[in-house]
C-alpha cells in the first residue's frame, strides 16, 4: 500500500509520526510539500484514448499516482517559494494555475482521502458546524456573527456572565519585526462594546461567555475516539483561550471519558460532513454540560501523542490509511504485486 501526504515543508511531528506507523505496518509514505510546488517538484499530467499517466516527482523519486492506494491531505502552501520579486499579477497567476493543477491531481486520485477536500472545506464553515451541531443535540453557546454594533450591544444584555469574541477564519497577524501575533478569543469589555465602528470594515464572532470547568480536546479518527482535558482555569493567561499557554500546560493534558451519548452526537456530527477525522473543542461547564464550541476537519493531535496522555493517534491514522483503500484498487494492487 502507498500512501500519499499531502502537506508543506513546516509541518510539525505528526507527518513523521504517522509515516514511521506506516512504514512499521510494511507500507509505503511518500510525502508531498506543497510549497516546492512547481518550483522543485515535477507533476506530469498525461491523458489520451488509451492512456492516463501521473507522475509526481520529488528529489528523484517518482510516484505513480495510479498506485496511491490513500491520500492523507494535511496541510497545504502551494506556491509559497515561487519568488517574491516576480511580478505581482505574474505571480498571483503562476500560484492560481499551480493550486487549480494540485487540485485536479488530488480529485483525480482513485485510493482512499483522508478526507476529501471538498468535505473539509464544506466542514470549515463554522456557522454551518454550530447549525449542525444543534440540529443533531449538541449544546452549544448563543452565538452572534455580525458587523452591526447595535447588535453586538443587543446580545451582551444576554450575555450575563460576559462576553468574548473571535474570528471565524484562523489568521495571524505580523508586525514590523515579522513576528507572528496570532489572533485568540478574547473577551469583550464594556468598554470594547462602546468602540466598534471597525465592524463595518470586519465582521466578527461573539458568543457568551461559557463557565469551564475543563476544557476537552476529542480527536476522532473513523471509529475511534481520544479525548483529553485541561484544566485552563489555574492560569489566568489561558481562562479566556488556552492556546495562549499551550507550553505551559503541554503535560497537563488527561485522559477524559466523554459520555456515550455526547460521543455519539459528535459521530453524527461528522458524519453529516462526510469526514473520516474532526478535532472536535469542548467546555465542561461547572454543573456538567458538555458544550460544543468547533469541529477543525485538519486540526492538530500531535502534543496529545507526544506529551501525556501519550494518545496512539498516528497509529490510527495509519491503520485507517492502510485498510481504507477501494476494493477495486485492493485488487489491482494485489495482481501487480503478484507479478
Amino acid at each position: 500500500m502507498t500512501v500519499l501526504i499531502i502537506t508543506h515543508s513546516q509541518d510539525n511531528e505528526s507527518i513523521s509520526l504517522v509515516m514511521k506507523a506506516i512504514e512499521a505496518q510494511s507500507g509505503k509514505a511518500f510525502r508531498f510539500d506543497t510549497d516546492r510546488f512547481p518550483t522543485q517538484i515535477h507533476l506530469d499530467v498525461y491523458y489520451s484514448n488509451s492512456c492516463e499517466r501521473q507522475i509526481l516527482t520529488v528529489d528523484e523519486q517518482k510516484l505513480d499516482l495510479n498506485q496511491v492506494s490513500s491520500v492523507w491531505y494535511r496541510r497545504i502552501a502551494i506556491g509559497a517559494r515561487i519568488p517574491n520579486t516576480m511580478e505581482k499579477q505574474l505571480r498571483e497567476a503562476s500560484i492560481g494555475e499551480s493550486r487549480a493543477t494540485i487540485a485536479g491531481m488530488i480529485a483525480s486520485i482513485r485510493g482512499f482521502h483522508f478526507d476529501k477536500l471538498p468535505n473539509i472545506r464544506l466542514a470549515d464553515n463554522k456557522q454551518l458546524q454550530l447549525q449542525v451541531a444543534r440540529e443533531i443535540g449538541l449544546d452549544t453557546p448563543r452565538t452572534l456573527i455580525t458587523n452591526n454594533h447595535l447588535a453586538v450591544k443587543e446580545f451582551a444584555l444576554t450575555c450575563e456572565q460576559g462576553m468574548i469574541a473571535k474570528m471565524l477564519s484562523s489568521f495571524a497577524i505580523y508586525d514590523e519585526q515579522g513576528q507572528e501575533k496570532v489572533v485568540f478569543t478574547n473577551p469583550v469589555t464594556d468598554a470594547d462594546i462602546e468602540h466598534l465602528d471597525g465592524l463595518r470594515f470586519c465582521p466578527m464572532t461573539f458568543q457568551e461567555k461559557v463557565p469551564k470547568a475543563l476544557e476537552l480536546r476529542t480527536i476522532i479518527v473513523g471509529k475511534r475516539v481520544f479525548t483529553a482535558a485541561v484544566d485552563s482555569q489555574r492560569s489566568v493567561k489561558a481562562q479566556n483561550d488556552w492556546r495562549r499557554q499551550g507550553l505551559t500546560l503541554i503535560n497537563s493534558w488527561q485522559f477524559y471519558d466523554l459520555p456515550p451519548d455526547v460521543e455519539q452526537k459528535l459521530f453524527k456530527l461528522i458524519a453529516y460532513f462526510g469526514l473520516n477525522y474532526g478535532a472536535i473543542d469542548i467546555i465542561l461547564t461547572p454543573d456538567g454540560r458538555h458544550v460544543f464550541l468547533e469541529i477543525n476537519p485538519v486540526g492538530e493531535f500531535f502534543w496529545l501523542e507526544c506529551c501525556p496522555p501519550n494518545f496512539p493517534i498516528s497509529q490510527a491514522i495509519a491503520d485507517l490509511l492502510l485498510t481504507e483503500s477501494p476494493p477495486h484498487l485492493r485488487k489491482t494492487l494485489s495482481t501487480a504485486e503478484a507479478m
